[in-house]
């Protein structure tokens, strides 16, 4: 069996990099060496591209500027493939899936996927519209809306608009409006702390969101599937060690407890599921997806919160462990993400 040339790229944004670093090593770590070629490309804070030439189990660990090589993928369509910068030469190296383990700017909004699509090279994950607008806050909500999703009353609000009087009850969120993984998010209670966390999240992006706080239970729901064909995981429930689940709820507090399957009734369940492959299929996502919500105490009707079309793959990572759940191994799941984006048309 012939090997394929799979690049894995990560890194990438500096308020979501070591996360990225930590997806990737996660996901060379089930690839098989027998099917897989494996390139890793690290692309450095400042947006350096450097590619690996030992064993990429040690990626984690590496002084990428002293051991890697320049090298980024070519735009060409004919060419298909990795450039590498060697002294003054430029070798092309052919590649036949990138793996784009990004999250955050210029990773899972869009803009590497518009590289990817010029390429011409099957990649894994969303196309280029789908991961535009899941990334956006304000575009998802508006999506959502014309699904029929319920969503938490929200306002968007741009750097530099007049700020008329916030007519909603507290506590609410102040979200960037183009950032994932919860940075730059907080949750306030009064008009003090209101200001601070605008301003907090105007220092990532120029539009934020701010709406009112769900109190009740979070979930989530993993899809996989092709375009127009996403099939939705189990539903497994968040119980955040912090107030909420922020950066380091996700990633770093061991307190953080995920209950899979969650314990719900089956109509909720039913219902998380349906409209994960709604919205799924709404913004005509591809490959993953893992999708958010709440189930209001108040009401016990679920809520929507939003889509990750990159979701991680870290050792504690909802979006695998939902699959492996379900019966389907890490490994297995790589190899059905990657066969999805061989079978995707890239005209």
């Amino acid at each position: 069996m012939n090997k394929k040339n799979a690049v894995i790229l990560f890194g990438g944004s500096p308020t979501e990099h070591e996360v990225s670093i930590e997806t990737a090593a996660n996901i060379i770590s089930y690839m098989s060496e027998e099917k897989y070629n494996i390139i890793p490309v690290y692309i450095t804070r400042e947006g350096k591209w450097l590619m690996y030439d030992g064993h990429a189990g040690n990626i984690r660990n590496l002084h990428w500027e002293r051991m890697g090589t320049q090298a980024f993928i070519s735009p060409d369509r004919v060419a298909r493939g990795l450039c590498r910068i060697v002294g003054d030469k430029v070798k092309i190296l052919p590649v036949d899936v990138v793996f784009p383990a990004l999250h955050g700017k210029y990773g899972e909004d869009g803009a590497m996927q518009g590289l990817l699509e010029l390429s011409g090279i099957p990649y894994v994950g969303s196309g280029v519209l789908a991961s535009a607008v899941s990334m956006d806050k304000t575009y998802m909500k508006i999506i959502a809306e014309t699904l029929k999703m319920e969503q938490t009353p929200y306002r968007v609000l741009r750097r530099g608009e007049t700020r008329s009087p916030l007519r909603m009850k507290y506590p609410l969120f102040v979200k960037p409006a183009g950032f994932g993984s919860s940075v730059g998010v907080s949750k306030v209670r009064n008009k003090k702390e209101l200001d601070a966390a605008m301003e907090l999240a105007f220092g990532f992006d120029d539009k934020l969101i701010i709406e009112r706080a769900v109190a009740g239970r979070e979930f989530e729901c993993a899809v996989l599937g092709g375009l127009g064909d996403g099939k939705a995981s189990g539903v497994a429930e968040i119980i955040p060690a912090a107030e909420f689940y922020d950066y380091d709820s996700k990633y770093n507090d061991a307190g953080t407890v995920t209950v899979i399957p969650a314990d719900i009734p089956e109509e909720i369940e039913t219902a998380i599921r349906e409209l994960s492959v709604r919205i799924f299929n709404g913004v005509s996502g591809s490959g993953l997806a893992r999708v958010d919500f709440f189930v209001s105490e108040e009401t016990g009707r679920v809520v929507f919160n939003e889509i990750n079309t990159m979701p991680g793959f870290t050792a504690i990572s909802m979006y695998p462990q939902l699959w492996a759940k379900a019966g389907l191994r890490y490994g297995d799941l790589i190899d059905e993400l990657i066969s999805i984006a061989e079978q995707r048309i890239y005209g």
